[in-house]
């Protein structure tokens, strides 16, 4: 898997620190990590990430919504981690959603699947 920059949007320390780790284990730079809606779209927008991993639900706003949010700007693949249903919400017909609780290779597949086998853009320096 090619490195990418990803964005974490969770709101819950403790999984944000695994997902951060976990993605550093599987070659990837976590470029942000963020707990509210308005905090991942500014990151979104200064990062621009590769992948996005976010949680749906969020204490301070919503992960749906941010992500609607930056996908207004461009398309970036993205991840919806919850541990809820999401049936009937108004994601992206792009989205990929991973029910929790999950594997790591689980959430391997989902990051293949999400990138669609497109290679990671050239690195630069930011």
């Amino acid at each position: 898997m090619d490195r990418r920059e990803v964005l974490i949007v969770e709101d819950e320390p403790l999984i944000a620190g695994l997902f951060a780790d976990i993605m550093e284990e599987m070659g990837h730079h976590v470029c942000a990590v963020e707990s509210t809606e308005a905090g991942a779209v500014a990151a979104a927008l200064k990062w621009q990430p590769h992948l996005m991993i976010v949680d749906a639900g969020l204490a301070r706003g919503s992960g749906i919504v941010a992500v609607q949010t930056i996908l207004q700007a461009d398309f970036v693949p993205h991840i919806f981690v919850s541990g809820e249903r999401l049936a009937g919400s108004d994601l992206d017909s792009r989205a990929i959603v991973l029910q929790k609780p999950f594997r790591e290779s689980d959430l391997a597949a989902a990051i293949d699947r999400a990138l669609g086998g497109r290679p990671a853009p050239p690195t630069e320096d930011r």
